[in-house]
């Protein structure tokens, strides 16, 4: 029996058809094929190597098959679910904003913020409270605690005081929690909400030159289809993270405007690597028939989906430690916002870069007529090795089985290739 070596994309065994054949426990070197007549056995064997890279690695363990990236998880097939659960998530978002809105920061609305110090245990947010609705006849807006141990203070946040009423509430407060409390130690400040508009026409501006630049950038760096893709993974990243605000109540600060292009920019990042990797794994894919274009792009997405966990993990953690710092050590509210901002924004984006990006990209590819037909022909070609017909070994066959013929029968020694490039003048 000898070997010859066949070119690059060849149908190499790489030692399966000499396991499958039970002619030996080594495998053969990679790129030689058999150059005997083909048995029926040996034609059966080459169409299964043609094919062995098609089936995922499903006999792994969960976490290897996570770690190695062999494909296993299925994520574009099952597209239509991951449509559904982004149009329902997208739906409760949209609807949440418009009917319950948003709790805006006094930097918005503006007013009057009062500052009690709580280090005292006879100062409470039940007892502040209930100092305002006496004195003015209407609780707050907002009364909060910030900051621990000696820096631990009570926030209170209403609508515009003149100085009569606000002297009224610093009075009422001094006596309520006398002695551990004096006039002196609260303090109040009024907050025009002009500052809070100015925030947000900048960032409305900042977000529009954003989308400008990134869709440029993709669509230099790769095509329409993925533009289109990454364009709407940022709307549904924009939506999701501003809804979530508006189902829990989070506080929107001019520190969550800031944090929200911060998010974007992560965003756009893990969408870019994987179709980075989608265009790799798809480069030339039409010359072969062993995988249709779904396929390829959820072996992409498997294969980058262990590190866009990493990313997120890595991003989440210091993302946690400052919350803990701003809310439970420092009270420092403006860090506490632009934290849990970015903390939404994060898991949202990693959600979106794996779930819909990827599948959203598929399903715009797939509407071109040459990826349609590449599609058709490997699942055709499919149903007739599942029937037992005989199929085409691959592109390369024609040619291997014409030089075989012609060349003469040789020994395994002098068919390996020694290294050297042959050189033809």
């Amino acid at each position: 029996m000898s070997f010859s070596r066949g070119g690059l994309g060849s149908d190499s065994v790489d030692g399966l058809s000499k396991r499958a054949t039970g002619d030996g426990d080594d495998p053969l070197p990679a790129g030689y094929r058999l150059a005997k007549e083909r048995s029926e056995k040996a034609e059966a064997v080459d169409t299964f190597v043609a094919d062995a890279d098609f089936h995922a690695d499903t006999d792994r363990s969960f976490l290897s098959r996570l770690y190695t990236g062999t494909g296993a998880f299925e994520v574009v097939g099952h597209r239509k679910r991951w449509y559904i659960v982004t149009g329902v998530i997208l739906a409760i978002c949209l609807l949440s904003m418009v009917v319950r809105g948003f709790t805006f920061g006094i930097d918005f609305e503006g007013g009057t913020q009062v500052s009690i110090p709580a280090t005292s245990a006879s100062v409470t947010v039940e007892g502040v409270e209930k100092v305002f609705s006496d004195t003015l006849g209407k609780a707050p807006e907002t009364v909060q605690t910030a900051g621990s141990g000696a820096a631990k203070t009570i926030q209170v946040r209403t609508e515009h005081l003149d100085e009569q009423q606000a002297n009224r509430v610093l009075d009422a407060l001094a006596t309520r929690f006398a002695p551990d409390l004096t006039r002196a130690d609260v303090s109040s400040s009024d907050v025009s909400s002009t500052w809070g508009a100015e925030i947000t026409r900048k960032m409305l501006i900042a977000l529009i030159v954003f989308l400008v630049i990134v869709t440029v950038y993709i669509a230099i760096r790769f095509d329409k289809e993925m533009s289109t893709a990454s364009l709407a993974t940022l709307f549904f990243d924009v939506v999701v993270t501003a809804g979530v605000y508006s189902l829990v109540g989070f506080e929107v600060t001019p520190a969550t405007v800031i944090g929200l292009l911060t998010i974007l920019g992560f965003s756009i990042y893990d969408t870019v690597v994987v179709f980075d990797k989608v265009e790799e794994n798809t480069r030339s894919f039409t010359k072969t028939y062993r995988r249709t274009y779904a396929e390829q792009a959820n072996l992409a997405v498997n294969q980058t989906l262990m590190r866009s966990i990493n990313t997120t993990i890595i991003s989440v953690l210091p993302i946690i430690a400052l919350m803990v710092i701003a809310v439970w050590m420092l009270g420092v509210g403006t860090l506490q916002d632009l934290a849990l901002i970015q903390l939404v924004g994060v898991v949202v984006g990693t959600f979106s870069s794996v779930f819909l990006a990827t599948p959203l990209l598929v399903t715009l590819k797939e509407r071109n007529r040459t990826i349609a037909e590449h599609t058709a022909k490997v699942l055709a070609r499919r149903a007739r090795v599942d029937a037992g017909e005989p199929v085409a070994v691959g592109r390369h066959s024609a040619r291997h089985t014409a030089a075989d013929e012609a060349a003469p029968a040789s020994s395994g020694d002098a068919a390996r290739p020694t290294g050297k490039r042959r050189r033809t003048r």
